[in-house]
């Protein structure tokens, strides 16, 4: 349904409002009654009421030619949900490249090679048993 959808947007609908945009994902009921589709504005700034004005006017075109292209009976209501998830991803590392920075800025002045030469402190290394084995014979 995602596929059908991403090309029905891409040159069926012919209303400006939606312009380009990228259906990231679909969640459909189990008894068909609707779907959510969740989309994020591709490469331009868009006004986001207006695309979503312009997706939901088109939903009844887009809900009957994804019917007749998965050949179902009933098609699901479609739902259109603008994605916000790229924006929590940056948001989430922003904050983590944040704690990161405060870490190394609070953190003692060592030097780092001669943190790299030792363990973490509580690991425990595995004993170098190579000197107590036995010499293999050449012969």
């Amino acid at each position: 349904m995602q596929r059908a959808l991403s090309a029905l947007l891409l040159r069926g609908v012919k209303d400006p409002r939606v312009g380009r945009l990228t259906v990231t994902a679909v969640e459909v009921m189990q008894d068909l009654s609707a779907a959510k589709v969740y989309f994020v504005p591709f490469g331009q700034k868009v006004d986001a009421p207006a695309q979503l004005e312009g997706l939901r006017s088109a939903s009844g075109f887009l809900r009957g030619e994804v019917a007749r292209q998965l050949g179902l009976r009933h098609a699901p209501r479609l739902d259109f949900i603008p994605d916000t998830i790229l924006e929590r991803a940056t948001q989430l590392t922003q904050l983590i490249d944040a704690a990161v920075a405060s870490d190394r800025a609070h953190a003692p002045a060592d030097d780092p090679a001669d943190a790299a030469d030792e363990p973490p402190a509580g690991f425990d290394a595995p004993a170098d048993d190579a000197a107590e084995r036995d010499p293999v014979d050449p012969a």
